[in-house]
């Protein structure tokens, strides 16, 4: 994967316009708060630690994307894809997820106290006792009667 700057990504999406492709890329530990990926292919992407903080992330394909630690604190996600992401430790306090896929993504440790899930699909999704839901409780306690299975 290559490795990119904050910088040298603003200059990617500025040149690339609309639903850029970053698929593969390597974004780990990148600070993009507050950036705009609306639509963007982040495919495969190695985000691990990225600090996505308030960004605008609608529509973006992030299939298979490592989210490992990372920062999405108020992030916009609604309708993203997140299908088999890896959003262990993932700080997502807040965070929009109206719509998302998020089949047979990896929550362990996951935190989504405040976000919104309505009508996420979660079909398949692994979490575990430290992972905290919406209603700001752990693991199985949590209540996902709002979220598609």
């Amino acid at each position: 994967m290559a490795e990119i700057n904050r910088q040298q990504l603003i200059l990617a999406l500025i040149a690339a316009g609309p639903n850029p492709r970053l698929s593969g890329v390597d974004l780990t530990a990148l600070d993009m708060k507050r950036l705009s990926l609306e639509g963007a292919n982040l495919r495969g992407a190695n985000m691990q630690g990225a600090n996505l903080q308030e960004g605008i992330l609608r529509s973006t394909n992030m299939t298979g994307v490592d989210l490992t630690v990372a920062r999405l604190p108020y992030a916009d996600l609604n309708a993203a894809n997140l299908t088999a992401a890896n959003l262990t430790g993932t700080d997502l306090t807040g965070a929009r997820l109206t719509g998302a896929n998020l089949t047979n993504a990896i929550l362990n440790g996951a935190n989504l106290k405040d976000a919104s899930l309505k009508g996420a699909t979660i079909g398949g999704i692994k979490f575990d006792q430290n992972t905290t839901w919406p209603d700001g409780k752990k693991g199985n306690a949590g209540n996902t009667e709002s979220y598609t299975v």
